[in-house]
């Protein structure tokens, strides 16, 4: 797994079935206990509404998957919003569907229908942004170079994470081609530079 996707930004979206009402809040979350802070969240917001049904997807493989009905029938409201989710293929999402009843039953049908289509409605809202897996090299040349070796590496597409002026100047890069990125500072330093692998993080 090297890439996946998630949410571009936080969003909301409502809908209205037989007078009841279904506001869905979609949020990016790292962890589950961040996940499980946005129901906490909407629960406290809005402490008139009935239910608070959630379901959430973490992790780059969606290893983490939970669904909430939150007094709903069982089955009728976390499941159909963790199948919507799914379906997108997001992950490291929350999505918090709250119900104010509207005063006419609406079968488990019905249910399963509104809850989905509140997270239907909201993920166009959301958008979505591609996550990478990145190595993070590590680069170390004289300040006579580094501007250039830097904008060279720019240029090229390498992401310049950080760069710290010392005795010499370092250079973190990233990039999903590391070798590839080895031979490009072989090229421009003439051999005289050579990355070292220090990590990997998601960008």
């Amino acid at each position: 797994m090297t890439s996946y996707l998630t949410l571009a930004r936080d969003a909301t979206a409502e809908i209205e079935v037989k007078r009841s009402r279904f506001l869905c809040t979609l949020r990016r979350v790292g962890d589950e206990e961040a996940a499980r802070a946005v129901v906490a969240e909407q629960r406290a917001r809005h402490w008139d509404a009935r239910h608070h049904c959630s379901a959430f997807v973490l992790g780059p493989g969606s290893q983490l998957q939970r669904s909430s009905d939150d007094g709903e029938p069982a089955g009728t409201a976390g499941a159909p919003m963790l199948e919507v989710l799914r379906g997108a293929g997001v992950s490291d999402v929350a999505a918090v569907v709250t119900r104010w009843f509207g005063g006419t039953l609406l079968g488990a049908g019905g249910l399963v229908r509104a809850y989905g289509d509140a997270v239907r409605a909201a993920l166009p809202e959301a958008g979505t942004r591609r996550r990478v897996l990145m190595t993070e090299l590590a680069l170390e040349v004289g300040h006579a170079d580094a501007g250039r070796i830097e904008s060279e590496l720019r240029a090229r597409g390498v992401s310049v994470l950080e760069v710290e002026y010392a005795a010499t100047v370092r250079l973190l890069l990233g990039s999903s081609e590391p070798a590839e990125v080895a031979a490009q500072v072989a090229a421009l330093t003439g051999g005289a530079s050579v990355v070292d692998r220090v990590g990997e993080r998601w960008v």
